[in-house]
């Protein structure tokens, strides 16, 4: 096959994320770009289109050695036409034919997906989820994010929107506001938002003794990582914190491992980073509230793609299309 490569775009509201990738899911370049939203985002496609062209011209190649881009987009996606329901960040009006937009921009065949949906197919090709045809990928960032697949393939739902495990409910009563209008939301617990929010609440109301008390006073301000970095070290209001965030993951995850039973469910993102001191926490919760055939079948483990699941993913909407 003379086409051997694949465009593979993490369309974030800051920066865009672009790689070259081989047929058998190798980087072999990648790069980034800032993401231009001014003017209702009219100039993100031809933006990439412009970003691909000037690295084949670098590289001394042709357009033919692409086979295609697909792209990874924030926001609900109809995979069937590539039109992006919404998205918030990105200036383009509801409905935006993106697929026809990068089609046109970059003259190549284009596919597009959720972005979080990209990530989740990454790792199934390329990352901790090799080998397994169902797989659920939870991210932990600044939000929640997350992507289904059931044999082999993203689950979609009716309106583009299935994934959104972060608008999960995890605290019925009293729970705190989340951007998507509702209350109580796993995002508003399990995110970085959402770790720092709960150890401020304990900070209000425990002694100043302990060692991220002294991180707040010293800083004006905590982090996610610091929580966890403290909690290794035995901090008792770090490991409070630790503990409500693993039981609200492990009790949603068993909610749907329950439901899908599905081979594995990979953590990613930067929480996911506190590694396996949340990781086990996770997965004490998970045994006690999993039923004994999904806790005896499903596994739950860290990411291993980091920030090139996006790409990666973004490419297989390409690759598994090509006999």
């Amino acid at each position: 096959m003379s086409k051997k490569w694949i465009a593979g775009v993490d369309l974030g509201g800051t920066t865009t994320k672009i790689a070259f990738i081989t047929m058998d899911g190798t980087i072999e370049h990648k790069w980034e770009i800032t993401t231009d939203n001014a003017n209702e985002g009219e100039y993100i496609t031809s933006n990439i289109a412009k970003s691909i062209n000037d690295k084949l011209s670098e590289l001394g190649l042709s357009k033919d050695v692409i086979a295609g881009v697909g792209m990874g987009a924030p926001g609900p996606v109809d995979y069937e036409t590539g039109v992006i329901l919404n998205a918030v960040n990105l200036g383009w009006k509801d409905n935006f034919p993106l697929q026809e937009s990068l089609e046109n921009a970059t003259s190549l065949p284009a596919a597009i997906e959720n972005d979080a949906n990209c990530a989740a197919l990454g790792e199934m090709w390329k990352g901790a989820g090799t080998g397994a045809k169902n797989l659920v990928l939870v991210t932990l960032g600044t939000g929640v994010g997350g992507g289904v697949i059931v044999n082999g393939n993203i689950v979609q739902g009716v309106n583009g929107a299935a994934g959104e495990i972060g608008h999960a409910t995890a605290v019925p009563l009293g729970g705190a506001p989340c951007n998507c209008g509702k209350t109580g939301c796993l995002e508003t617990v399990a995110s970085a938002t959402g770790v720092v929010r709960l150890a401020m609440e304990e900070l209000k109301t425990q002694s100043s003794d302990s060692e991220l008390a002294k991180l707040l006073a010293e800083n004006n301000t905590i982090t996610a990582k610091d929580v966890f970095d403290t909690a290794k070290n035995g901090d008792a209001i770090s490991l409070k914190v630790l503990n409500e965030v693993g039981f609200h993951l492990g009790l949603t995850f068993s909610t749907i491992a329950n439901t899908l039973n599905p081979e594995k469910i990979v953590m990613g993102g930067g929480v996911s980073k506190a590694g396996d001191i949340l990781l086990n926490t996770v997965k004490e919760y998970f045994n006690q509230f999993a039923f004994s055939a999904v806790r005896n079948s499903t596994e739950i483990s860290l990411a291993t793609l980091g920030n090139d699941a996006g790409v990666l993913g973004a490419a297989w909407l390409i690759r598994k299309n090509i006999k």
